[in-house]
């Protein structure tokens, strides 16, 4: 069998396949709450052959939203929208996961496709950005976010493990906490945007200090025979890689030994005009694969992996256990159908439903 189709099993959850959808948010929430265009989104993802679909970065409080067409989770009513959206992706056949993420210093923007940039202060949509620092990230995000007192960031951690809660009772099996891409985790974790002199800042203790006691708040009360796992900025390719990655993977390390199942390995996306390697398709894959070796987690990453044999060489290889395909699964919903069938797997369609695995089973050729 294909190394991509063998199931996986983490937890208690099994997986049909090494294909994952990860968070890709759509900016098309009303007050937090799932619509219609998340509904079918979601419902189209879970049923296209892959063995995860997680949800967009979901956000746990009202001022961690990036914009204001986010999903929330923090309040009953977003659960409930969202307990439509996971069962439409578990009817699927795929396993339901969610994203929970807060903003910090990039909260109060526009939407891409209306700005990609942060709203001015006097824009009656807005609200004021709360970072481990009043640090402006810079380029399109000018605004000075406040610097978090203590009692802020025990707030912020308490409405990850009430959104975490939230989120198991709607019936989401595959959480994944947002460390990552410029966001409040990253942002404590980053020398560039952590200033603090206090026990949040300073040295690699303090500034990781924030993501190991979200991560504990949420193992807390998340079920422990589901998986727990984090997106995690592993470097932002400006320089400083190899520093970076050593602090990853110290980090990971006690990931794995505070109850942390998974790691997805991701760009920190903290420090503007970093050189990402994009042109190099895989490049994540051998920091991935490090981090892996390292820290004793299980992989995946992301980021230019949506050709189907290139997928294929990094889990047969034992780079990652998961392939995090995003964008390719927009232009094509059934990207695993497409890949079984360049892969040459027998029976290509079998991950898909019946009304369209019939079909697809039933004719070789033509439309």
């Amino acid at each position: 069998m294909s190394a991509l189709f063998q199931p996986y099993q983490l937890k208690s959850v099994t997986l049909r396949n090494r294909i994952a959808v990860p968070p890709m948010c759509q900016y098309s929430a009303v007050d937090g709450v799932a619509g219609d265009w998340h509904l079918t989104h979601y419902a189209a993802l879970g049923r296209g052959g892959a063995g995860l679909v997680i949800v967009e970065a979901t956000a746990v409080s009202a001022e961690g939203r990036i914009t204001p067409g986010d999903l929330g989770i923090w309040n009953d009513a977003q659960g409930a929208a969202l307990a439509q959206v996971a069962a439409a992706i578990k009817a699927g056949g795929a396993a339901p996961g969610i994203q929970l993420a807060h903003a910090g210093r990039k909260a109060g923007s526009n939407r891409p496709w209306e700005g990609d940039d942060q709203m001015a202060a006097d824009d009656p949509r807005t609200w004021q950005a709360k970072a481990p620092s009043a640090l402006a990230h810079g380029a399109n995000w000018p605004r000075t976010p406040l610097e978090m007192s203590v009692a802020d960031i025990a707030q912020v951690q308490r409405d990850f493990a009430a959104a975490a809660v939230r989120a198991r009772d709607a019936g989401f099996e595959w959480m994944e906490l947002h460390f990552a891409h410029g966001y409040l985790a990253q942002t404590f974790l980053s020398p560039y945007a952590n200033q603090r002199g206090d026990d949040y800042g300073g040295g690699y203790a303090n500034r990781s200090r924030f993501m190991i006691e979200t991560l504990a708040a949420v193992r807390a009360v998340w079920p422990e025979h589901l998986p727990l796992t984090v997106r995690l900025g592993v470097t932002e390719f400006n320089g400083h890689d190899e520093a970076e990655l050593l602090e990853a993977i110290a980090l990971a390390t006690r990931f794995r030994q505070d109850g942390l199942d998974f790691l997805d390995a991701s760009i920190g996306f903290t420090v503007v005009g970093a050189s990402v390697p994009w042109q190099q398709t895989g490049f994540m894959l051998p920091l991935a694969e490090r981090i892996g070796r390292a820290s004793g987690l299980p992989m995946a990453a992301s980021w230019g992996l949506g050709e189907p044999e290139l997928a294929q060489r990094a889990i047969e290889r034992g780079q990652i256990a998961l392939v995090m395909v995003a964008r390719a699964h927009l232009a094509n919903p059934h990207w695993s159908f497409h890949a079984a069938r360049k892969l040459g797997v027998a029976e290509p369609a079998a991950a898909l439903p019946p009304p369209y695995r019939y079909w697809l089973e039933r004719y070789t050729a033509g439309d």
